[in-house]
């Protein structure tokens, strides 16, 4: 990089509002919309995601471009996903404003995160966002299926989520969204965030997340649309009633409790523990996955 090569010139709450004003815009709780206005916590996010400059960023939800800056000052290329069609016509302006020399680098899908498809973004590397805390889950979930090629996420969720996310089995908030997030690869906490950063202030607190995916050739079991079709199922099934035993909240998928019992003991697991006691590895070998 030649010292003639101007870095971004980051987002503060005056640019802030001075977009949301320029734009018609009001922060709706129906998308999550929160827009970050601090320029220290978008360099805590970058600096926690450890990303490379070959990186290909995918983000979801840029908002008025807050984070999208400090990723095009670090990385070569960045897809921008925001639903909010003002938004997304916005976001390059906001770039040549801000990031002139970086503007080449971006890329913006006007599209609904849930319903981007392999077609749409070539091969990202990464997943780095201020994720819609409304959808934050399935969000993260549909991007990790959607494209195997992510090596590394960093996201921002409620506080809440993050702790879920990240949680290990046996404690009492591990569920659902904890194991199919480890079916990717290492989950944990990369740091806490508070209120005051955003426009509008949200009423809760939150958290990054960091998943370390599993590189190519390393995986412990097929990262692959079969094994999640098998393993979804009983993850989904084994926490809808978390007091049931595992024989009988396994009943329903198996056919009968027997069924479940029987497929329970053939994986090396004890009929009598709850969902919350499994690992991911467990689930896995029980849906009859080689790992």
């Amino acid at each position: 990089m030649t010292s003639s090569v101007q870095p971004a010139e980051l987002l503060g709450p005056v640019e802030i509002r001075a977009l949301a004003e320029k734009l018609d815009v009001t922060p709706t709780k129906k998308l999550g919309q929160n827009f970050l206005h601090d320029p220290n916590t978008v360099r805590r996010i970058i600096a926690a995601a450890e990303l490379d400059p070959s990186d290909h960023v995918v983000e979801v939800g840029p908002g008025l471009g807050s984070l999208t800056l400090g990723l095009l000052d670090t990385v070569e290329k960045v897809t921008a996903v925001e639903i909010d069609r003002r938004l997304a016509a916005e976001l390059p302006a906001t770039v040549a404003w801000r990031a002139p020399d970086y503007a080449d680098r971006l890329t913006v899908l006007q599209k609904d995160a849930l319903r981007v498809t392999p077609e749409d973004i070539e091969e990202p590397t990464a997943l780095v966002a201020n994720l819609p805390y409304n959808v934050s889950v399935p969000v993260l979930l549909n991007l990790l299926a959607t494209f195997p090629s992510i090596r590394r996420v960093l996201v921002m969720v409620q506080a809440e989520v993050a702790d879920r996310l990240a949680a290990e089995s046996g404690s009492k908030i591990y569920g659902v969204p904890s194991v199919k997030a480890a079916f990717y690869g290492d989950v944990r906490r990369a740091g806490a965030i508070g209120r005051h950063v955003f426009w509008p202030a949200p009423n809760i607190e939150s958290g990054l997340v960091r998943i370390d995916c599993f590189e190519p050739g390393t995986e412990p079991w097929p990262i692959t649309d079969e094994t999640r079709a098998a393993v979804w199922p009983v993850i989904d099934a084994a926490f809808a009633q978390r007091r049931k035993t595992l024989r009988a909240a396994l009943s329903g998928h198996y056919g009968s409790a027997p069924a479940a019992e029987e497929a329970l003991r053939g994986a090396g697991i004890d009929p009598q523990l709850r969902g919350e006691k499994l690992t991911v590895h467990d689930f896995v070998r029980l849906a009859g996955i080689a790992s």
